[in-house]
């Protein structure tokens, strides 16, 4: 009556030994775990239950197109080829759109740049030929300012001079000298311990 070589009298007490040690382990571990294993039960339970509920709604789906001799993805779908032409065409004459804005734009900033460059050209040239006849080539840079206002300019006659000030207060005075000045002059504190007791 030996079952795998081993007596019937020693195979409970190993069953009892491992039972004991199991008892001890899960118990303990659910002591100091328990709360987080319930939690993750919990939470397993929801999102196999999602799940569940999507796989059920996508399964009629997919028995409609294997019913209609698709076999396709789960996640295709349908696209009318004339829709697809459509927006290809649209997107394509909005990019165009788009390309003549920027070209126009460019273009405007190059005629720009152009005229900057003339209009530098232009008083370099001026200035070379005020200094070719004598002049200063400051007075003939700011030239085109004159033209535009015809009354007298500032710099066209003598610097006038500022009229004679008297100064507000004597030339002797001195705000941290505690003179010169009426009831009111500061001094520093006595020194030492407040008067306090």
């Amino acid at each position: 009556m030996e079952q795998d070589g081993e007596p019937l009298s020693a195979r409970p007490a190993l069953e009892s030994e491992g039972l004991r040690f199991l008892h001890v382990t899960v118990g303990s571990l659910l002591a100091t775990y328990g709360w987080y294993v319930v939690l993750c039960c919990a939470l397993l339970y929801a999102v196999f239950q999602k799940l569940s509920a999507r796989l059920r709604a996508s399964r009629p789906s997919q028995l409609d197109a294997a019913a209609a001799g698709c076999f396709t993805f789960v996640f295709s779908f349908h696209v009318e080829p004339d829709a697809v032409v459509k927006r290809q065409e649209a997107l394509a004459a909005a990019r165009l759109k788009m390309q003549e804005e920027l070209n126009a734009q460019v273009e405007r900033h190059k005629e720009k740049l152009r005229q900057l460059e003339e209009e530098k050209r232009r008083v370099k040239i001026e200035m070379w030929d005020s200094m070719q006849q004598g002049k200063s080539y400051r007075g003939s840079a700011r030239r085109p300012q004159e033209e535009d206002s015809p009354g007298p300019s500032p710099s066209s006659g003598p610097p006038r001079q500022k009229p004679d000030r008297k100064p507000l207060r004597g030339g002797g005075y001195n705000p941290l000298s505690g003179e010169g000045g009426g009831a009111c002059s500061w001094r520093p504190g006595r020194r030492g311990p407040s008067a306090g007791g």
